[in-house]
């Protein structure tokens, strides 16, 4: 089969794999969760306490695949790219990199998974409502949580997979099992950042290893003989067919890395924007939908200036963490 079909095919696969688990798991009472409310039933005889807090609210899936991600990745590149590396004479620190940034982005991913979004209670209520005024476009003044039954602060929501109210809600993510909120949007900002690097991290010692095997095997100054019995000088799609057919699984995680980091990065790069104008995920959502509709949503927010934007992320308003 050539190449490009065959690479192609596997790019599909992965998609329509993740797609199929991803309506699978958002199903109520679905198979998967059934399979996996067992799984963490069993994992709760050999997990510490500290870590069964990651699975025990709401579905677990996700949190899990992201960790069978992270290690089927790292175990390619552990079991095949750093021992070729080694062989090679590369740098050391060069391929211990991955594992230093992949331990920075699990501690944020961790801290994605535990940290309180920002859950409104009838104790910090009156505190939360005075941290944001009513704007009476998104947010009205007397707007009560049918289900709460708790007076919603201006940029709450009710998350209905939480079933709670979250102050500054951003939006419910599902790989890290736990609403985006308030108090964990600057967790989530750095585990999008450090997923990235170490996506890039990856991605730059396995085209370091292609680039040398191709540069010490003379590949570019080499000929081929077609099917058809003539000579020709290698060219790039020769050579990644060649690169492909002797290192099949290091080529496939290349390319997945490389969509990987398309996509995180881009995503990693919408949320920092968000952040730099004091937007979340839901209101610009609703503010792109209405818009046309109602032009003084365009006009209004919650921006006070890229410095003052900034530290409300990174350093929440004291009052956040009182009377929790």
């Amino acid at each position: 089969m050539d190449f490009l079909w065959l690479f192609t095919f596997y790019v599909l696969s992965i998609i329509i794999l993740v797609s199929i688990f991803c309506f699978v798991s958002g199903r109520s009472r679905s198979r998967l969760d059934r399979i996996f409310g067992r799984a963490e039933e069993m994992l709760s005889f050999v997990l510490p306490t500290w870590l069964q807090s990651w699975f025990q609210t709401r579905s677990g899936a996700f949190v899990v695949l992201h960790l069978i991600l992270d290690a089927l990745v790292f175990a390619e590149y552990t079991w095949e790219v750093f021992g070729y590396c080694v062989e090679l004479e590369m740098h050391l620190r060069f391929l211990l990199l991955p594992y230093i940034l992949i331990s920075v982005n699990l501690y944020f991913f961790y801290k994605c998974c535990v940290t309180d979004p920002g859950v409104i209670t009838k104790q910090n209520v009156t505190l939360f409502t005075q941290v944001y005024g009513y704007d009476e476009i998104l947010y009205h003044i007397g707007n009560v949580c049918k289900t709460c039954h708790l007076c919603k602060p201006a940029r709450s929501k009710h998350c209905g997979v939480c079933g709670c109210c979250v102050q500054r809600f951003d939006h419910h993510c599902v790989w890290v099992n736990n609403c985006i909120g308030a108090l964990n949007i600057r967790y989530f900002l750095l585990y999008l950042f450090s997923l990235t690097l170490t996506v890039l991290s990856l991605a730059w010692v396995i085209t370091a290893f292609l680039l040398q095997v191709v540069l010490l095997s003379h590949m570019m100054t080499a000929a081929y003989v077609n099917i058809d019995g003539q000579e020709h000088v290698m060219n790039i799609a020769v050579i990644i067919q060649h690169l492909f057919l002797t290192f099949p699984r290091i080529v496939f995680t290349l390319g997945f890395l490389i969509v990987l980091v398309l996509l995180v990065g881009g995503y990693g790069c919408f949320v920092f924007y968000l952040c730099l104008t004091n937007q979340t995920t839901n209101e610009w959502y609703k503010t792109r939908r209405h818009a046309s509709a109602n032009r003084s949503l365009t006009d209004k927010g919650y921006s006070k200036g890229l410095k003052t934007n900034i530290q409300e992320i990174f350093l929440p308003h004291s009052f956040y963490k009182k009377d929790r």
